[in-house]
Order: C-alpha cells, then sequence, then structure tokens
C-alpha cells in the first residue's frame, strides 16, 4: 500500500509526486491517458519529420517558477531553448510590437512607436524587479503567503503602495493608455492578457498583462529542447529514481471516502488503490467533487458554490507543418517564438466581445507558436513547425462569421475554423498558405478527449478573472488545496495560483499533506505524553 496515491500524471501531479517522493514517501500515480504529461506533451503526428507539442508550448512560468527549479531538472536532461525574440505583435501598416529579453532592445522598440514609451516600459520592468523575488515567492505558495506576503506588502510600499495597488487591478486597456502614448506597449500588454480569458476591459487583466509582459522581459518564452514532453520525461525520470510509480492507463472513478477520511481511489477496471497516508487530485474542481467523491461526504455549500464556477475560454488549435519560414510582412516577427495576431487592442476587444455573446469569432485573435524558431531540432532545416490557437465560446449561440458554426465541431465546422485561422495568419503573412505541407486540427472536444482536465478546450482550469482567484479559487473559501475530506487534496489548476506549467498546485497539495502528516504525528506525541502525566498524578 502506498503512502499516497496521485490521479493524474499532468505537470502538477508529478510535481507533488516528486515532492513527496524527496520526503521518503511511497507513491503511485495513476494517469487515464496512455502516457504522462497531461497538457504537456510532444508528437510527430502531423508530419514524421516535425516535433509538435499537442498543447501548452512556451513555459515563461516554468522558467521563473521556485517550485521547477528546487527539483533540479536539468539533472534529469531538461534544457531550455529560446528564439531570438520573445514575442511580436504585428500590424497590418507594417508596424510591429516586440518583446525581447534584451531591455534596451524592448524599449527602443516601442519608443519607435511614441517618444517617452521605451521610458515608460522600463519604469514598468523597475517595478517589476523591486517586487519580483517577493510576488513570485506569493504566488507560488499557498494562500495566504504569509511571511512572502508580509514581504510583498512593504515592498508595495515602498513601491508606491495604493497607488500601484490600483495599477494592478486596472484592465488592461486602461493600463496601456495611462501608461504608454503609442500603441506598442500597449499592445505588449494587452495580448498578454489574453494569454489567459481576460478581455481589454476586465479588472485585473492589466495585472495580468503586466505580470506575463514582465516574465518575457526576464525570462522569456522558452521551451523544452526536444519538445513539450521533455520536461515531462524528466520529472518522470526523477519520480522513478526516487522509487515512485507511474500507471498509465488506470483512470481513477472514485475517492473511496471511509469515516470522513479518503483512503484511496477505485479504478474503472474495479481496481481499489488504498492509499496509507492521502490522496492527491490532479483533476479539475468539478470532476473531482462532481464526480469522483461521493455527494453525501461532501457540505451542500460546496457543491452549492460549485454550480457558479467558470471555466475559462474554449480553444481551438491548429497544427502546421511548414515547408518553409512565415512570410511576415513585418521582418521583426520571423524571429519571435509567439506571434499574436490581431489588429491593435481594438481588435482584442471586437474578438473577447463576440466570445462573451456566445458568437464564434470572425477575426479570431491567434496566438502563434514558431517552434524551429525557437529550438531549431523542431524540424528539417529551412521549415518550420508551427501552430496556432484561438478561442470559441463554450457553448456558440451564433457565427460572427459566414460559414454558419454552430459548435458542433463536426469536421465541415472543423475546417472551416481552421481555414479562418489561417486566414487571420494570412493578413500578416501573405503566401502562408502555400508554405503548408500538412496540417492536423484541435477542436474543443479532441483536446478533451486526450485531457479529461480541458473541459470543452478550457486550458487554465478555470477562468483567470479576480472573482475566481485566490480565496475564491475554485469557490469562496481558504484558496488552500484541502478539501473537506480529509487526507483529499486538490492539486490540479483549478487550485490557487491557477493555470499554467509552474507545479505550484502540485506543490501546494504535497506540502499540504505532509504538514498534516506532521501535525498530526505531534498531536498524537502530546496526546500520549498527556495521558502518560495524568497516570503518574493518580
Amino acid at each position: 500500500m502506498p503512502d499516497a496515491v496521485v490521479i493524474g500524471a499532468g505537470p502538477n501531479g508529478l510535481v507533488a509526486a516528486n515532492l513527496l517522493a524527496d520526503a521518503g514517501w511511497s507513491v503511485e500515480v495513476l494517469e487515464a491517458q496512455d502516457e504522462p504529461g497531461g497538457a504537456v506533451r510532444h508528437d510527430r503526428g502531423v508530419d514524421p519529420e516535425f516535433t509538435s507539442d499537442l498543447f501548452s508550448a512556451f513555459y515563461p512560468l516554468a522558467a521563473a517558477s521556485p517550485v521547477l527549479a528546487g527539483l533540479n531538472l536539468e539533472h534529469e536532461g531538461l534544457a531550455w531553448s529560446h528564439a531570438p525574440k520573445v514575442l511580436a505583435h504585428p500590424l497590418r501598416d507594417g508596424r510591429c510590437a516586440v518583446l525581447s529579453r534584451d531591455l534596451e532592445e524592448t524599449a527602443a522598440n516601442l519608443e519607435a512607436f511614441a517618444p517617452g514609451d521605451g521610458a515608460a516600459w522600463k519604469e514598468l520592468r523597475e517595478v517589476w524587479e523591486t517586487l519580483r523575488s517577493d510576488l513570485l515567492d506569493a504566488l507560488f505558495t499557498p494562500f495566504p503567503p504569509v511571511r512572502a506576503g508580509v514581504r510583498l506588502a512593504l515592498r508595495l510600499r515602498a513601491a508606491g503602495g495604493l497607488r500601484l495597488a490600483r495599477t494592478m487591478v486596472l484592465p488592461v486597456r486602461r493600463l496601456g493608455e495611462e501608461e504608454f502614448r503609442g500603441e506598442g506597449g500597449r499592445l505588449l500588454l494587452a495580448g498578454n492578457a489574453l494569454h489567459a480569458d481576460l478581455e481589454p476591459e476586465a479588472a485585473g487583466s492589466g495585472g495580468f498583462g503586466w505580470l506575463m509582459s514582465m516574465l518575457g522581459q526576464t525570462y522569456g518564452f522558452p521551451v523544452p529542447t526536444g519538445g513539450a514532453g521533455a520536461l515531462t520525461a524528466a520529472l518522470v525520470r526523477r519520480l522513478v529514481r526516487r522509487g515512485g510509480k507511474i500507471r498509465c492507463g488506470d483512470q481513477v472513478t472514485e475517492v473511496v471516502v471511509r469515516g470522513g477520511r479518503a483512503v484511496g481511489v477505485r479504478t474503472a477496471g474495479g481496481e481499489a488503490v488504498a492509499a496509507r497516508r492521502a490522496v492527491l487530485a490532479d483533476v479539475s474542481a468539478p470532476a473531482l467533487y462532481g464526480s469522483l467523491v461521493a455527494e453525501r461526504h461532501l457540505p451542500g455549500r460546496l457543491l452549492a458554490d460549485l454550480k457558479h464556477f467558470k471555466w475559462d475560454f474554449a480553444t481551438f488549435k491548429v497544427d502546421w507543418a511548414l515547408n518553409g519560414q512565415v512570410p511576415w510582412t513585418c521582418p521583426e516577427a520571423a524571429q519571435a517564438g509567439t506571434v499574436h495576431l490581431a489588429e491593435g487592442v481594438d481588435g482584442l476587444t471586437r474578438f473577447a466581445a463576440q466570445i462573451a455573446m456566445g458568437r464564434v469569432p470572425d477575426e479570431p485573435f491567434a496566438l502563434f507558436g514558431q517552434m524551429t524558431t525557437a529550438d531549431p531540432s523542431r524540424s528539417p532545416q529551412g521549415t518550420e513547425s508551427a501552430w496556432a490557437y484561438t478561442h470559441v465560446p463554450h457553448r456558440v449561440r451564433g457565427d460572427a462569421g459566414d460559414d454558419g458554426l454552430t459548435g458542433s465541431w463536426e469536421t465541415w465546422e472543423q475546417e472551416a475554423m481552421a481555414d479562418r485561422v489561417e486566414a487571420q495568419v494570412e493578413r500578416y503573412a501573405p503566401g502562408f498558405r502555400e508554405l503548408i505541407r500538412a496540417r492536423r486540427i484541435l477542436a474543443p472536444p479532441t483536446l478533451e478527449s486526450m485531457d479529461a482536465n480541458l473541459h470543452g478546450g478550457a486550458i487554465n482550469g478555470g477562468t483567470t478573472a479576480m472573482y475566481q482567484q485566490l480565496v475564491f479559487r475554485p469557490t469562496p473559501g481558504t484558496g488552500r488545496p484541502e478539501t473537506p475530506v480529509r487526507g483529499l487534496y486538490l492539486a490540479s489548476a483549478s487550485a490557487h495560483p491557477g493555470g499554467g506549467v509552474h507545479g505550484a498546485p502540485g506543490a501546494n497539495a504535497a506540502r499540504a499533506a505532509l504538514h498534516r502528516q506532521r501535525t498530526g504525528a505531534l498531536s498524537h506525541i502530546q496526546s500520549r505524553l498527556t495521558h502518560r502525566d495524568r497516570k503518574g498524578q493518580r
């Protein structure tokens, strides 16, 4: 019998398992898919000569994460690769906002949009450098982050206090207007905010756009050399070397609860797998509380709150094998690993508004990845392994385009939507379609079938909106990984601090389980000592 059973071999589950193994626990990880990794996997399914990341691809949060840094995955063969430029946002008039890891290059690019904007970017970066260490510690530790929070509060006070706090909760449109005279800086902030599901007018989108931009400025948007799955492989190797076990193709269908405590799990094959100390679930909150744990073991308030849980936007993705480099009209875009495609902040607002109204966007904002530019090992020299994803409504009420898409995502709808994404690329790279050697479409139902945590193609484990963050994630409560069932911990992106490949939800769950075991053992010892003293007094 293992000390802990971890449900799901995504990055959070693997991080949790590694930390428990480091503490001397025996760990067994059960994964429903035939291979580990969750949304961190790659294959050669588009073309045998091309490596394609199936889901996530660029990892600024992983590069910044103290959780992953503490695992020393470079000792397991993990290496990172960078494109010459981090990010580009071209416009149809030939201008292009560019984020570089070189601060002077970024500032010079933005200065060309409007005098003074280079200095404005440097000021935002100075704030970041003042807060960076304590902010990252607070972000990647359980909520509330007591020690890191105190340090961060002191730094915030020194950096402007309430004025800075106001800046962080601004909508990104307003933040961009206050900080920059030209469009370049505004584009970098707003495009990065939409890496989540935060439209330019959403409260807090300014803070998220600033965070992602500063992560890119400092750490870049690196990729694992050889494919996204190289990160998973490093986590797996590390775990196995420490005695952990991973079983793929074993879907967990129930968390077994006795006396209010999680004592193990049951698989789809009917096997009962007992856990001596804890069960950690790298699954979405709706799956854990709505399926795996029987309703009778959960408070009615939690079940009622769960009805208001909101997923982030659905995702539609296209992978390509290209016979040449993308013919961008803006040459700067050719050097960027990530390219944002939308015609200005207004284009981003228009896109988000169409989704809010349940309409499939007619000119979808596309986040475009040039993987060979970031890692030359991904495809033959002179070619490009590329992808783009966009967002669509979970519940389609209409089509803002002319194809009559309904959201059924049958084959013709997938093809039509993929053509629409390619048309968006063509607006900024005429001739792009002539380079396509092969393509693969991953519609929302396909993404979910490949990873159940990607409900309807949602990639962040739930919305990043302020009303479902911190103490509100996944439902109003403590924002911690503990659940109403003793010995059961939520270890997925549905828990604080949310989506992104950084391992924090898994680490928080593992540390909570270890802390519970230590405090429980201490209480037992204290109880025995008290009992002995009382017996002696008699």
